[in-house]
């Protein structure tokens, strides 16, 4: 292993949230804060991503210019601000990710270890090693701007819950908290 960075998605406008994710309150502390937790306890160098200026005391990454913005430049810009490493990414609004994932996906071999859950590869909670740098340029360079769309063009480990459930996971790891209403629920619920 290269000593992988933990990428955090905090680029998007929050247009479902009504503000921007990074700040707002789950359980009395930030989105942003519970991610970086999750990912500094197992083992990773935080570094967020899609920001122009420091958020907190987390180093930030600006996205790539001309590529528009979306998950897929988010881990590009990862990987061209650190070209040498690999890129565990996790979205802003996944609080609830545990770092037993993080470690699990981390050990994982393939040239990204992505869960899948219900059917649906969980691309922004995901191992992404430099071997698949070469196919996410490609792939943004013919347009193609949907993070989905890169397992098709590697080799990825898929990660079913067979295994996953093993590391304690119940799939909240990857639960997207981006609106009022899924922030309450989440609340409610755990």
């Amino acid at each position: 292993m290269n000593d992988p960075i933990g990428a955090v998605l905090a680029g998007g406008s929050g247009r479902r949230m009504g503000r921007d994710k990074a700040g707002v309150q789950f359980r009395g502390r930030p989105l942003l804060d519970h991610v970086a937790a999750a990912l500094t306890s197992a083992g990773l160098e935080v570094v967020v991503i899609g920001r122009e200026k420091p958020i907190g005391d987390y180093a930030t990454v600006r996205d790539l210019p001309g590529l528009g913005g979306g998950p897929a430049v988010g881990l590009l810009s990862a990987f061209a601000h650190h070209p040498d490493r690999d890129v565990f990414l996790a979205a802003v609004d996944q609080p609830l990710l545990r770092p037993e994932t993080v470690r699990g996906l981390l050990d994982t071999p393939g040239d990204a270890v992505i869960p899948v859950a219900n059917s649906h590869p969980q691309v922004t909670c995901a191992f992404y090693r430099a071997a698949c740098r070469s196919a996410l340029e490609g792939m943004l360079a013919s347009g193609q701007a949907k993070l989905r769309r890169l397992p098709d063009l590697i080799d990825p480990t898929m990660v079913g819950s067979d295994t996953w459930s093993k590391w304690g996971e119940d799939g909240s790891s990857w639960l997207s908290l981006d609106t009022p209403e899924a922030l309450r629920a989440a609340e409610a619920r755990h």
